[in-house]
Protein backbone atom coordinates (compact mmCIF):
# COMPACT_ATOMS: atom_id res chain seq x y z
CA UNK A 1 0.00 0.00 0.00
CA UNK A 2 0.96 3.22 -0.78
CA UNK A 3 -0.25 6.36 1.09
CA UNK A 4 0.53 9.97 -0.46
CA UNK A 5 -1.09 12.95 0.25
CA UNK A 6 -3.74 12.06 -2.71
CA UNK A 7 -4.56 8.42 -1.44
CA UNK A 8 -4.89 10.30 2.14
CA UNK A 9 -7.58 12.70 0.60
CA UNK A 10 -9.72 9.52 -0.67
CA UNK A 11 -9.54 8.14 2.59
CA UNK A 12 -11.02 11.65 3.72
CA UNK A 13 -13.38 11.74 1.19
CA UNK A 14 -14.79 8.22 2.05
CA UNK A 15 -14.86 8.64 5.53
CA UNK A 16 -16.48 11.78 5.77
CA UNK A 17 -18.98 10.42 3.38
CA UNK A 18 -19.92 7.39 5.20
CA UNK A 19 -22.32 8.96 7.45
CA UNK A 20 -24.21 5.68 8.00
CA UNK A 21 -21.75 5.50 10.66
CA UNK A 22 -24.01 8.07 12.96
CA UNK A 23 -26.63 5.65 13.29
CA UNK A 24 -24.17 3.57 15.07
CA UNK A 25 -22.36 6.32 17.20
CA UNK A 26 -26.13 7.39 17.80
CA UNK A 27 -26.76 4.13 19.28
CA UNK A 28 -23.81 3.52 21.24
CA UNK A 29 -24.68 6.65 22.72
CA UNK A 30 -28.19 5.28 23.96
CA UNK A 31 -27.01 2.11 25.12
CA UNK A 32 -24.01 4.30 27.52
CA UNK A 33 -26.35 5.98 28.43
CA UNK A 34 -28.72 3.82 29.55
CA UNK A 35 -25.82 1.91 31.46
CA UNK A 36 -24.18 4.90 33.07
CA UNK A 37 -27.81 6.66 33.84
CA UNK A 38 -27.44 9.59 32.20
CA UNK A 39 -28.36 11.21 28.87
CA UNK A 40 -25.96 11.69 25.87
CA UNK A 41 -26.87 14.14 23.56
CA UNK A 42 -27.39 12.83 19.70
CA UNK A 43 -25.19 13.44 16.87
CA UNK A 44 -25.68 14.72 13.04
CA UNK A 45 -24.32 13.85 10.09
CA UNK A 46 -22.86 17.51 10.16
CA UNK A 47 -21.42 16.93 13.31
CA UNK A 48 -19.68 14.03 11.88
CA UNK A 49 -18.29 15.27 8.82
CA UNK A 50 -17.07 18.54 11.20
CA UNK A 51 -14.82 15.89 12.99
CA UNK A 52 -13.80 14.42 10.34
CA UNK A 53 -12.82 17.67 8.97
CA UNK A 54 -10.76 18.20 12.18
CA UNK A 55 -8.96 15.10 12.64
CA UNK A 56 -7.65 15.54 8.46
CA UNK A 57 -6.75 18.82 9.22
CA UNK A 58 -3.99 17.34 11.27
CA UNK A 59 -1.48 15.86 8.42
CA UNK A 60 0.27 13.63 10.84
CA UNK A 61 -2.94 12.35 12.39
CA UNK A 62 -4.71 11.93 8.71
CA UNK A 63 -1.66 9.74 7.39
CA UNK A 64 -2.06 7.48 10.23
CA UNK A 65 -6.08 7.75 10.11
CA UNK A 66 -6.11 7.12 6.64
CA UNK A 67 -3.59 4.16 6.37
CA UNK A 68 -5.70 2.35 9.33
CA UNK A 69 -8.88 2.95 7.38
CA UNK A 70 -7.35 1.72 4.11
CA UNK A 71 -6.44 -1.57 5.76
CA UNK A 72 -9.16 -2.29 7.48
CA UNK A 73 -11.34 -1.17 4.14
CA UNK A 74 -9.53 -4.52 2.84
CA UNK A 75 -9.17 -6.55 5.28
CA UNK A 76 -11.02 -10.11 5.68
CA UNK A 77 -9.75 -13.26 7.17
CA UNK A 78 -10.99 -16.72 5.64
CA UNK A 79 -13.20 -18.43 8.36
CA UNK A 80 -12.88 -15.02 10.56
CA UNK A 81 -12.20 -16.37 13.66
CA UNK A 82 -8.21 -17.17 13.30
CA UNK A 83 -7.74 -13.32 12.13
CA UNK A 84 -10.24 -11.89 14.50
CA UNK A 85 -6.81 -10.61 16.39
CA UNK A 86 -5.98 -8.34 13.26
CA UNK A 87 -8.41 -6.43 12.97
CA UNK A 88 -9.44 -5.88 16.23
CA UNK A 89 -5.87 -4.68 17.30
CA UNK A 90 -6.16 -1.89 13.85
CA UNK A 91 -10.18 -1.01 15.01
CA UNK A 92 -8.93 -0.52 18.36
CA UNK A 93 -6.16 1.96 17.77
CA UNK A 94 -8.12 3.86 15.21
CA UNK A 95 -10.38 4.47 17.85
CA UNK A 96 -8.32 5.60 20.03
CA UNK A 97 -6.48 7.95 17.41
CA UNK A 98 -9.82 9.42 16.56
CA UNK A 99 -10.87 9.75 20.03
CA UNK A 100 -7.65 11.74 21.25
CA UNK A 101 -4.95 12.36 23.77
CA UNK A 102 -5.63 10.97 27.18
CA UNK A 103 -8.17 10.51 28.28
CA UNK A 104 -10.29 9.88 25.60
CA UNK A 105 -8.15 7.59 23.68
CA UNK A 106 -8.40 5.04 26.56
CA UNK A 107 -12.33 5.74 26.38
CA UNK A 108 -12.25 5.59 22.63
CA UNK A 109 -10.21 1.87 22.58
CA UNK A 110 -12.62 0.49 25.22
CA UNK A 111 -15.59 1.51 23.28
CA UNK A 112 -14.60 0.16 20.28
CA UNK A 113 -15.10 -3.23 21.55
CA UNK A 114 -18.78 -2.02 23.01
CA UNK A 115 -19.27 -1.20 19.58
CA UNK A 116 -17.94 -4.68 17.93
CA UNK A 117 -20.34 -5.97 20.07
CA UNK A 118 -23.15 -4.05 18.69
CA UNK A 119 -22.24 -3.81 15.16
CA UNK A 120 -22.30 -6.72 12.26
CA UNK A 121 -22.81 -6.40 8.48
CA UNK A 122 -23.89 -9.52 6.61
CA UNK A 123 -21.11 -10.21 3.79
CA UNK A 124 -18.98 -7.50 4.61
CA UNK A 125 -15.49 -8.27 4.91
CA UNK A 126 -14.09 -8.58 8.58
CA UNK A 127 -11.94 -5.51 8.55
CA UNK A 128 -15.16 -3.55 7.85
CA UNK A 129 -16.98 -4.41 11.45
CA UNK A 130 -14.29 -3.33 12.92
CA UNK A 131 -13.82 -0.03 10.95
CA UNK A 132 -17.56 1.20 11.41
CA UNK A 133 -17.09 -0.03 15.15
CA UNK A 134 -13.78 2.03 15.34
CA UNK A 135 -15.41 5.12 13.80
CA UNK A 136 -18.29 5.04 16.11
CA UNK A 137 -16.30 4.46 18.85
CA UNK A 138 -13.88 7.31 18.43
CA UNK A 139 -16.18 10.20 17.14
CA UNK A 140 -18.55 9.27 19.84
CA UNK A 141 -15.90 9.88 22.05
CA UNK A 142 -14.25 13.02 20.82
CA UNK A 143 -18.19 14.39 19.75
CA UNK A 144 -19.82 16.66 22.44
CA UNK A 145 -22.53 15.42 24.60
CA UNK A 146 -21.35 13.77 27.20
CA UNK A 147 -21.94 16.24 30.71
CA UNK A 148 -18.86 15.25 32.33
CA UNK A 149 -16.79 16.12 29.26
CA UNK A 150 -18.71 19.79 29.26
CA UNK A 151 -17.10 21.04 32.77
CA UNK A 152 -13.87 21.90 34.58
CA UNK A 153 -11.97 19.20 35.74
CA UNK A 154 -11.82 19.08 39.39
CA UNK A 155 -8.74 17.54 39.73
CA UNK A 156 -6.56 21.00 38.02
CA UNK A 157 -3.94 21.95 40.18
CA UNK A 158 -2.96 25.53 39.84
Amino acid sequence: MQLSPSRVASEYEWMRNRTEVVTLINHVRGELGDAFDTTVAGVTDSDYREEVDAVFADGDLAVNVAGLVAVLRELDVEDDYPGFVVDELLGRELAGMIAGNQPLRLLGEATFHFADVLHHEDGAVAGMDDLDAALAAGFQTRLPGWKWTETESPFSVE
